[in-house]
């Protein structure tokens, strides 16, 4: 039996063969959509081991919650909720961990990489950017990191997070001030 070639398939596609228990065709799904949840996760946590876990998470939650996908927006967007969802959650669980154990919330600030560092001064740049931004409330975070660090369009940034497009727009305007007021202080 020849196996599939799953680079020209449709999501849709993919989605049913996933449900019919067709493993190759879910593997296909966490190979294209891996990058994205990666970011979306080292943008909200940094790079560490909690990041991880949350992205292998998002996938285990694809696959159980897959038979509920109705395919009324793009799987990718399907997937991004579930990434945010998952962090958000980790980030008000360790809120309240080290609310309990220790005065200062910021003492397990990771660093992750948001561009190529080909020289020190770069890599320097965005070791601040990076301090910066894990220093944001996690409500404007997520909106940077999805608009301009991901790229996604305003409107696309709503559906994902389920608020109006003036929410996103409003919150991509206090995320600015407060990156600029955040590195200012540095």
């Amino acid at each position: 039996m020849i196996s599939k070639s799953y680079n020209v398939t449709e999501e849709k596609e993919l989605v049913k063969a996933s449900l019919s228990g067709d493993k190759k065709a879910f593997g296909e799904i966490v190979n294209r959509y891996q990058k994205m949840v990666a970011r979306t996760v080292k943008g909200m946590l940094g790079d560490s081991v909690f990041a991880e876990d949350i992205g292998q998470e998002v996938f285990i939650n694809l696959y159980y919650s897959l038979p509920g996908f109705r395919g009324e927006s793009k799987l990718s967007t399907y997937i991004q909720k579930i990434a945010v969802n998952l962090t958000l959650n980790e980030i008000k669980r360790r809120k309240r961990f080290f609310s309990m154990f220790s005065h200062k919330a910021n003492n397990e600030m990771h660093e992750f990489e948001i561009a190529d560092h080909d020289t020190e001064e770069r890599k320097e740049a965005s070791e601040i950017v990076t301090k910066a931004l894990l220093a944001m409330d996690p409500k404007f975070r997520i909106i940077l990191t999805m608009r301009m660090l991901q790229g996604y369009s305003t409107k696309e940034t709503a559906e994902i997070l389920v608020v109006p497009i003036g929410t996103v727009l409003s919150r991509l305007s206090r995320a600015q001030e407060q990156l600029r007021n955040i590195l200012i202080k540095m």
